[in-house]
């Protein structure tokens, strides 16, 4: 009997050496960056509209060629899970990739969008790395050896997430009111945005980048699949964070995600779940 593949948390437990992992993940991130920024803002970019009515770009299906012969020429035990060609292999070592976060700036020029890539092992993302080539940015972590981040100049730092533990003094990016609307959560976005020092509605990768950085303290989304989440979880855990679903549970694929600061993670579940 084929044993069930193992159900996708945020849990951090782990004793592994992920070094080997975290620098294979950076290099496959170059070579993503040279594919998608091949064709960005380029006036003959082809693009065509999936089943569920998003679209995908040549350079969404490029990217994610890209990455998936890497991973099966160097690492040919793992198993993968993309966004454009589903899943293949073993699910105990499942690279989870996104080749291109944010499709819909892709599309328009906006350099707003990050290619995802994560590690998950036995359903837990250990290592997670976002490239926002067309910004120069790029930030990664893996559990027990910290987060990161390089700036455009070549600068790299340690990231920890802030320390504001006053939800009025917080700073929150909810992704879009349409998407709250969609998942019947209004009231609650309403109580949110009254409750909180400032609110901005960021969108895709960045903003979870800046609740590692410290500049703001949660990020929520609903509708997401696991390749949207999946490399940010390592990263905002090891910066100090806390990752759940909005309902608070350790599931990667409750298709929602409440990142916080840690600190305030109890409140902002205590206030969104407010009678």
């Amino acid at each position: 009997m084929t044993p069930a593949p193992p159900t996708p948390s945020f849990d951090a437990d782990f004793s592994g050496d992920l070094v080997a992992d975290l620098d294979f993940a950076l290099s496959l991130a170059d070579g993503a960056d040279a594919v998608s920024m091949a064709r960005f803002d380029a006036p003959d970019l082809r693009v065509s509209t999936k089943p569920d009515s998003s679209h995908v770009t040549e350079a969404d299906l490029a990217t994610e060629r890209a990455l998936r012969a890497r991973i099966e020429a160097d690492r040919p035990r793992d198993g993968i899970f993309g966004e454009e060609y589903g899943t293949t292999g073993a699910t105990e070592r499942q690279w989870i990739i996104d080749p291109i976060d944010g499709t819909a700036n892709y599309l328009r020029g906006i350099p707003m969008w990050a290619t995802l890539i994560a590690l998950a092992i036995d359903g837990v993302p250990r290592v997670g790395v976002v490239s926002q080539p067309a910004l120069g940015r790029r930030w990664w972590g893996a559990t027990g050896l910290g987060a990161w981040t390089r700036t455009p100049d070549g600068r790299e730092r340690r990231l920890h997430v802030s320390s504001v533990d006053d939800v009025a003094a917080s700073s929150v990016s909810f992704q879009s009111i349409g998407q709250w609307r969609d998942a019947g959560r209004e009231a609650e976005l309403e109580n949110l945005t009254r409750a909180v020092w400032r609110d901005r509605g960021y969108g895709d990768a960045w903003p979870f980048m800046l609740l590692a950085e410290g500049r703001l303290e949660l990020v929520a989304e609903f509708g997401v699949k696991e390749y949207d989440i999946a490399a940010h979880v390592p990263i905002i855990r090891e910066a100090g964070g806390r990752v759940t679903s909005f309902d608070g549970a350790d599931d990667l694929a409750a298709r929602s995600v409440l990142a916080t600061n840690g600190v305030l993670h109890d409140s902002f579940l205590e206030l969104l779940h407010r009678p």
